[in-house]
């Protein structure tokens, strides 16, 4: 079974429809995926090549119950022992994975779990990946958010109780340039103490300029490591070139940025070596960046307007939870995010396993935080949600809840620097 992510819009002039099926139809007509575009920096790094050469060698089906017990019985995980605990023969272990885990967890991290939000402030985007509800020819209301919008939705957001933001847009450098980014940043300098971005990837010296306004942190989501399926699910656009957007974590790195956030989007390829690729990736690039914080995020397909339909496929709870413990021993020392596309019984869960970042008070909107903190009115036009949420709780109800698991709620520890 397959997702069914090609859907029409009536809203298409025919002369977009008609690029939008030849996109679809005819791979020589669009741009190779492998190739740098105009003005897109290349870097000398051997991080990709060591990440693919393990990924295109795992065979998850060859490992045995023994190799999963001789992993969980190291000291130390081993790429082998990681590749093991991904493997389908690790899943009648998960319990003792999970306790595994949770050691590793509070050794590392004690009982405490951190707590942000995300802000889009724009949903343009020039790319066509088929997944996407922000794609370009998906007809939803589109909105970018003015300077005086932003900061009135980061008021409300840090009236609150919130410390940490994420600044969000859809990967148009027309609509979302850095100079509107870099304003943004400055705003939310005011408001919050911790600023991260998940935008499209930059070159090294426009990193550089977003450090210098106030974020110091950067996610980026390969989507898929897998980059013959990377080609058929991004059509057009920038974020077609897969090597480009690889590099962005250590371009971010280059610019001064104090942490970076790596992931896969599960469900759009074979989500083990997709989750193998995503933890070394991180492996290697810390060996590379001792001083840098790094991180992983594990998110699942989710509905999109207009494509209710699309779903994470053979990615269950119990999958996602294997992943997740084999991060957790074998990148002991690295954050794990778990975002509110997941369930609130889920993430009460793994928040003791392995998880050590929730989000909390979440919209994918764009200019809805006053309606959807306050229930009054929204004062500005709202724009469309990138995906659909599951977990929708506000930061009262999220800090609560971990408190009442018996953890600790934490909500900036950082100093700007």
């Amino acid at each position: 079974m397959e997702n069914q992510f090609l859907i029409d819009s009536e809203f298409l002039s025919p002369e977009a429809l008609a690029r939008k099926h030849q996109l679809e139809n005819d791979p020589g007509s669009r741009k190779s995926h492998m190739e740098y575009l105009p003005g897109m920096e290349v870097i000398d790094s051997h991080v990709c090549a060591d990440v693919m050469e393990q990924m295109k060698s795992y065979d998850p089906a060859k490992y045995t119950p023994a190799d999963v017990k001789a992993a969980l019985q190291a000291g130390t995980c081993s790429i082998e022992g990681f590749k093991a605990l991904l493997s389908p023969a690790a899943a009648p272990f998960l319990e003792t994975m999970a306790e595994r885990a949770s050691r590793e967890t509070s050794r590392h991290f004690g009982n405490t779990v951190y707590l942000f939000t995300p802000l889009y402030i724009a949903n343009y985007c020039e790319n066509y990946c088929i997944y996407c509800g922000f794609n370009c020819y998906n007809h939803i209301r589109r909105m970018k958010l003015s300077h005086d919008q932003i900061e009135r939705e980061m008021q409300i957001i840090a009236r609150s109780g919130m410390e940490e933001i994420l600044i969000l847009t859809g990967e148009s450098r027309a609509q979302s340039s850095v100079a509107y980014i870099g304003e943004a940043c400055q705003i939310a300098r005011r408001y919050f103490r911790m600023v991260g971005l998940e935008i499209y990837p930059l070159n090294t010296d426009e990193y550089r300029t977003l450090h210098e306004c106030g974020a110091d942190y950067v996610t980026i989501f390969q989507e898929t490591y897998d980059s013959d399926k990377y080609e058929t699910l991004h059509l057009l656009g920038h974020k077609r070139v897969w090597p480009y957007r690889f590099d962005a974590q250590e371009r971010a790195l280059r610019g001064g940025m104090r942490g970076v956030g790596f992931s896969a989007l599960l469900g759009l390829a074979d989500f083990r070596r997709d989750a193998l690729a995503s933890a070394l990736h991180v492996y290697y690039l810390q060996r590379k960046y001792p001083h840098a914080e790094m991180s992983l995020s594990c998110p699942r397909l989710r509905p999109i307007i207009n494509n209710e339909k699309i779903n994470p496929l053979d990615v269950h709870e119990k999958e996602l939870c294997q992943v997740l413990c084999a991060y957790r021993i074998f990148l002991p020392y690295v954050g794990i995010t778990v975002s509110s596309r997941e369930s609130a019984e889920f993430r009460n869960g793994i928040v003791k396993i392995a998880a050590t970042k929730v989000s909390a008070g979440v919209s994918t909107g764009i200019g809805d935080h006053e309606s959807k903190y306050s229930g009054k009115a929204s004062q500005t036009d709202e724009g469309d949600e990138q995906f659909e949420i599951s977990d929708g709780r506000s930061l009262d109800r999220m800090y609560n809840d971990i408190r009442e698991e018996g953890l600790q709620p934490v909500l900036n520890d950082y100093l700007y620097v």
